[in-house]
């Protein structure tokens, strides 16, 4: 039976890295009593991730999770076909309605290089690495980062030493934008913010009023969790917060990683 109450079904709007998975291990098991709860009371979950649709395939197959996603900080949504009860609108590819939100990553990419050669600042994308690379800055498994750099709206993109702010208003001033979780990222206009209020309004199409939890860590979750009914931040690795997120509302866990996402989310569905 699905989870509902007086505002109507609960959806679960989760982040990955640092969230629902260890910011170093990538493991999602001090999550498990809150998944299992999740799983018995049928509630949708929903990654809301910067990684790509080639990484996040992986985590529904191993959490048999059969929901919609949204990848590359909102560039796009995928909707299992037939999921809901209408057509929705979105190019059929392998099995998804795919709603395109952001830039093609070539013309992200071609853009990034010509404002690094321009401005002449040493910036490295995942383009420019080889997955050898890509494995070492990330901690990923080799087979794990050649699915990272398979892109299609977003360049995560790191500075040598400190953030150059000349590099980050030009990418403003050429009319994309950028944000940063783990690393930082380059893209078009969009964000998750967006996205998930458009998967919402799919999910209210489908079967009236939804009740949004959302939980992430970093500044590229805020615009989500501006939205959500119920914001949660994650306590991070060296237990700060991102200052950066402080909206009415605002849940903090205690515990870090997976660990304070089962925390946040038990005490929510226990008291519910």
């Amino acid at each position: 039976m699905s989870e509902k109450n007086i505002h109507g079904r609960l959806v679960i709007i989760t982040d990955l890295d640092g969230t629902l998975l260890h910011p170093k291990t990538y493991s999602y098991a001090d999550a498990s009593p809150a998944l299992e709860l999740i799983t018995i009371r049928d509630i949708p979950l929903i990654f809301c991730s910067s990684k790509c649709s080639a990484e996040l395939e992986v985590y529904r197959r191993l959490l048999k999770n059969r929901h919609p996603f949204i990848v590359e900080n909102g560039g796009g949504i995928f909707v299992p076909d037939e999921y809901f009860t209408f057509v929705v609108e979105g190019e059929l590819r392998s099995g998804y309605r795919v709603i395109h939100l952001g830039t093609p990553y070539d013309e992200i990419r071609r853009q990034f290089v010509s404002l690094r050669a321009r401005l002449r600042i040493p910036v490295r994308g995942f383009g420019d690495m080889t997955p050898a690379e890509v494995s070492s800055l990330t901690g990923l498994a080799k087979h794990a980062a050649v699915l990272a750099m398979q892109r299609n709206y977003d360049e995560p993109f790191m500075f040598p030493d400190a953030p150059n702010r000349v590099f980050l208003q030009a990418i403003e001033d050429s009319g994309l934008h950028w944000t940063e979780g783990r690393f930082f990222h380059i893209m078009g206009n969009h964000d998750k913010g967006h996205a998930v209020r458009i998967l919402k309004g799919l999910f209210e199409h489908e079967a009236g009023p939804v009740r949004t939890v959302g939980l992430g860590d970093q500044l590229n979750d805020l615009s989500f969790l501006r939205i959500v009914d119920k914001p949660i931040l994650v306590r991070r690795e060296d237990g700060s917060y991102d200052e950066r997120i402080n909206i009415p509302g605002l849940y903090r866990t205690q515990g870090i990683g997976p660990e304070g996402w089962n925390e946040a989310v038990l005490s929510l569905l226990l008291n519910t």
